[in-house]
């Protein structure tokens, strides 16, 4: 007969009971400082309990995740849960049999998930034509206005007040050149796409394409080429030139931040999920903040801003007791404090409500003014067909488009008119691709 030792049995157990739990895989694409915060929460939950073991894995940017996502599942090595940035929505939706629907998820292993409790504009994102949720919001952002208030003192203008017209960016930017506060008045990030068409188009309450943006159909074809779009991306050249604005590049715009944290710029319009960023960087200026702009004499304008980020994607092809693993995690995660927390901690948006009056009983906007701006930005009005958000597959390749158009205009090859017609037109295309491939 063996007899173990009571320090052995005890290991024995502690090996037992580790070996025992469930593990949860979760792919991610945030690296730094939000990577470090998302691997907190997860192995927070992982001290909650003693059943499961969340494993946070970084697979790179967004779009490379994606890929490596789509490579996992035909080799049957997917994770369960995956974070996909909003313009992989169309994308997601359309990989049938490999999405377990966040709804049918919850509905499936008993939580009381309450899709009410989550902001519309959020929710309206991510569900389907009659209303289920389709995946699981997370770090949800919308563009912002930052301003320089030492330059704007300056420059001779009121540093409290930050634009909110497109007409105020242009006075503000003139006068901000003209009395050498600054090199350029303002410069902005996703300047073709996110704000300068997204957005814009949201905000002035115009659709971006057909079949409510893309919401009611792979048929849905874009129409971002109207007066709105043209007359930005027409300023956007005129102001260029007259060295109001500072173009950073495509994409993100990879230089706008460096030409704001310089002071070379006074405005910088980026994702709120930078906004704890700007503070660290903007050492030696203080730092405003400000809305979206938009044409004054454009009726019912401001309508709202939609959001970008990323949400998590269940995945097809694991064991039910797995699945009741992830259910208690993203019930976990959707909690008013652990969502209060990240949004505090990083500028993206509190996901549900409950979160958003936890963080305003914490007293933490009135300690940090400006840092409810995205919220009401994106609360501003009830989101309608045109400012809910973007349903298109293969969006990243639309993306491309926009921005080398936009870029032919700023070199003056092509006129605005012209260049959202080809864009349209070259986008038109790749959603034709993506319907043929996609077709039932």
């Amino acid at each position: 007969m063996v007899r173990l030792s009571l320090a052995a049995l005890a290991l024995t157990l502690t090996s037992t009971t580790a070996f025992a739990q469930t593990e949860i895989s979760w792919w991610h694409s945030m690296g730094g400082e939000l990577g470090e915060r998302l691997e907190a929460i997860a192995a927070d939950f992982n001290a909650s309990q003693s059943d499961y073991v969340v494993v946070p894995s970084y697979r790179g940017e967004y779009e490379e995740s994606l890929v490596n996502t789509i490579a996992a599942f035909r080799a049957g090595e997917q994770p369960h849960l995956v974070q996909v940035y909003e313009v992989g929505t169309g994308t997601m939706m359309a990989a049938k049999g490999a999405v377990y629907p966040v709804y049918q998820l919850m509905a499936d292993h008993g939580s009381n998930f309450d899709p009410s409790a989550f902001l519309p504009v959020v929710t309206g994102y991510y569900t389907d034509t009659e209303g289920n949720m389709l995946s699981m919001p997370f770090n949800s952002s919308t563009p912002i206005l930052y301003y320089n208030k030492d330059v704007f003192e300056k420059a001779g203008l009121d540093p409290e007040v930050a634009p909110k017209t497109w007409e105020d960016i242009e006075a503000f930017g003139k006068q901000i050149v003209e009395s050498g506060a600054a090199k350029c008045g303002f410069t902005m990030g996703y300047a073709a796409t996110w704000l300068g068409t997204e957005n814009v188009s949201a905000l002035h309450n115009v659709p971006y394409g057909t079949l409510e943006n893309g919401f009611g159909g792979l048929s849905s074809e874009l129409t971002f080429n109207g007066p709105i779009q043209v007359r930005l991306w027409e300023k956007l050249k005129e102001w260029q030139d007259a060295g109001i604005f500072a173009y950073g590049g495509p994409a993100g715009g990879p230089d706008t931040a460096p030409k704001f944290y310089a002071q070379e710029c006074a405005i910088n319009m980026g994702s709120s999920a930078g906004r704890a960023g700007v503070i660290a960087n903007a050492k030696d200026f203080e730092v405003g903040f400000g809305m979206l702009p938009y044409f004054a004499d454009v009726e019912g304008a401001p309508q709202n801003s939609i959001i970008g980020g990323a949400t998590l994607w269940t995945l097809t092809g694991h064991e039910d007791a797995e699945y009741e693993g992830v259910a208690k995690f993203l019930t976990y995660l959707s909690s008013p404090e652990v969502q209060a927390a990240w949004h505090q901690a990083t500028g993206y948006l509190p996901v549900t409500q409950a979160a958003y009056e936890l963080t305003q009983e914490q007293g933490y906007y009135e300690a940090n003014p400006g840092s409810d701006i995205a919220i009401q930005q994106i609360n501003l009005n009830e989101p309608t067909e045109n400012s809910k958000g973007l349903r298109y597959g293969n969006m990243p390749q639309i993306r491309i488009v926009l921005d080398e158009e936009l870029q032919a205009v700023l070199n003056g090859d092509k006129t605005a008119q012209e260049a959202l017609d080809s864009a349209v037109e070259r986008g038109n295309a790749i959603l034709r691709e993506f319907e043929s491939a996609n077709a039932q």
